[in-house]
């Protein structure tokens, strides 16, 4: 059972990662990022998760570094990401790509980057440039996102580093088996973005039942529920108490009966993009 916000599963390559995280999609540059990245950090959170899409890289290094200076804790205590975008899904752009997110975040390396979406005849390209950053030790670990099964399969033909992370939308309305259990079978750890669905579940009536039953939110058991099926999380907010709600999911643990009452919700209903057929 995982049983603090701080508790870390060991990925392919041996490197640790929390399994709870904060997600900052679509949080703008300004005071309101750089406070909900120190709150974070300052209950608990040791995982920040961005991309060079978000547009706010620079806010999230520097909520990093007034949030470790706060906290005393060091830059190693923590585990950033961030994604390479489409337009960059070349060798010599995605490395460029990699060291642009690292001077607007203000870090010397990163924990993961990740390929941000499986673009059709350039991803492969983007990989073997992921892979020559970490070989060289730039960065300490290198997955993939929104990878359906056959991309991870025509990737994983000719990669000579595999993903240690596919993360991807996953809530309980898409939860995605044959994926999950093909990222098993690699050792490649499923990681879920909008893990609330938007905030399109908080009212759904078997989670609220579930969720009175323990004394807990709606968002807190399905948060729960990532966790107890082997999912690392990162559920967004720029509210220092949701934050926090976030991340007081460990102090109860959902029978196997209602984690198959919430697993039955699924309807394979996505609200991002296709990863098979987007325009961006």
């Amino acid at each position: 059972m995982i049983k603090s916000i701080q508790d870390k599963t060991v990925l392919n390559n041996g490197v640790e990662m929390p399994w709870m995280g904060l997600g900052v999609f679509k949080v703008e540059e300004g005071p309101e990022l750089v406070n909900a990245v120190k709150s974070a950090i300052k209950l608990g959170y040791r995982s920040i998760d961005t991309a060079a899409i978000y547009g706010n890289e620079e806010g999230v290094g520097q909520g990093i570094r007034e949030g470790i200076a706060e906290a005393g804790i060091s830059r190693e205590d923590l585990f950033i990401t961030s994604k390479v975008w489409n337009s960059d899904l070349g060798f010599e752009s995605a490395i460029q790509a990699y060291e642009t997110s690292l001077q607007k975040l203000g870090l010397e390396y990163l924990d993961l980057y990740l390929i941000h979406w499986p673009v059709e005849g350039k991803y492969k390209d983007a990989w073997r440039a992921l892979e020559a950053l970490y070989k060289e030790e730039k960065v300490r670990a290198i997955g993939v996102s929104n990878f359906q099964v056959h991309h991870l399969e025509e990737l994983l033909k000719d990669a000579e580093v595999k993903p240690v992370i596919n993360q991807v939308e996953y809530h309980p309305r898409l939860t995605q088996q044959e994926l999950k259990a093909v990222c098993r079978e690699n050792g490649i750890q499923l990681e879920a973005w909008s893990p609330l669905m938007q905030g399109q579940l908080l009212d759904n009536e078997i989670i609220a039942a579930i969720a009175e039953k323990h004394g807990k939110s709606a968002a807190q058991v399905i948060l729960r529920w990532d966790l107890q099926n082997g999912v690392i999380t990162i559920p967004k907010s720029t509210k220092e108490h949701r934050i926090a709600a976030n991340a007081s999911i460990f102090d109860f643990e959902l029978s196997s009966d209602e984690m198959e009452q919430i697993s039955s919700l699924n309807q394979n209903l996505r609200v991002g993009p296709d990863p098979d057929h987007f325009d961006f």
